[in-house]
């Protein structure tokens, strides 16, 4: 899926550009869900940064050179100028804006922290890595021809929960951790598959030989008792309760 994404916007953007805003967000994604919450913050202003340069491209027909210092309030000004004949509203005002935000949060932020006892980091990750998922969603929707709603389970698809926890063999996912039961053992490795799921097979195949006896019963319960995981015919997905409860609990963790 990531390289699908790849190839449409290649086609029109600049390579150098689509692999280090893909890069960027993948990396983002990958510290939120480790807990990375500022790092999440720094990759999110290293994804502005290829973004609003392919903007530029894309509205101006060139870019300002990666490596050198971007205006981003000049920048956003001459997009918001151009004719709304020449360019769509998210490529001359949405986008622009929300990347902004975005990049003052990675400038600015930390020397707002206020003593009142909160520690903003949490909300600030959640809100960058939300909106760059938006922005990459636009980008595949103006380049994919797609609808947005389409587009968004795009850019879901192309994000792996990674967890340290588990190492892949050529396809074969082997849990690292000795101290799981089943049911935390199958919402893992649930979890490093995201929305791809795994069949029944797959997953008989990956948990310990003495966890298989009683597999089919202990997908049941994950599905039916705790909506940890959803199943389709015989593939199972992770749930947005499942993802919450492996990270509350640091399951991913080596």
């Amino acid at each position: 899926m990531l390289q699908q994404v790849r190839q449409g916007l290649v086609a029109s953007l600049n390579a150098a550009l689509v692999d280090e805003l893909l890069a960027a967000h993948q990396e983002a994604k990958r510290n939120y869900y480790l807990g990375g919450l500022r790092l999440s913050a720094v990759e999110g202003g290293r994804f502005c940064e290829a973004a609003f340069r392919l903007l530029q491209q894309r509205s101006m027909g060139t870019f300002d050179p990666l490596g050198t210092t971007l205006d981003t309030e000049k920048l956003i000004r001459t997009l918001g100028q151009i004719p709304a004949t020449q360019q769509p509203d998210a490529v001359r005002l949405h986008m622009p804006r929300a990347l902004r935000m975005v990049y003052d949060i990675r400038n600015k932020r930390d020397v707002a922290h206020l003593a009142d006892g909160i520690d903003p980091n949490l909300q600030d990750a959640g809100l960058v890595v939300a909106v760059l998922d938006w922005v990459l969603a636009e980008f595949v929707r103006l380049y994919h021809s797609v609808p947005a709603n389409t587009a968004q389970q795009i850019v879901a698809n192309i994000v792996t929960r990674a967890a340290p926890a588990i190492e892949d063999f050529d396809g074969f996912l082997k849990v690292l951790r000795t101290d799981l039961g089943v049911s935390d053992f199958v919402l893992l490795l649930l979890y490093q598959r995201g929305t791809q799921g795994a069949t029944f097979t797959e997953l008989e195949t990956w948990v310990r030989p003495k966890m298989r006896a009683n597999l089919r019963r202990t997908l049941t319960g994950l599905a039916d008792d705790k909506a940890y995981i959803h199943a389709a015919g015989d593939t199972y997905r992770i749930t947005r309760s499942g993802q919450q409860y492996i990270e509350e609990e640091g399951l991913m963790e080596d």
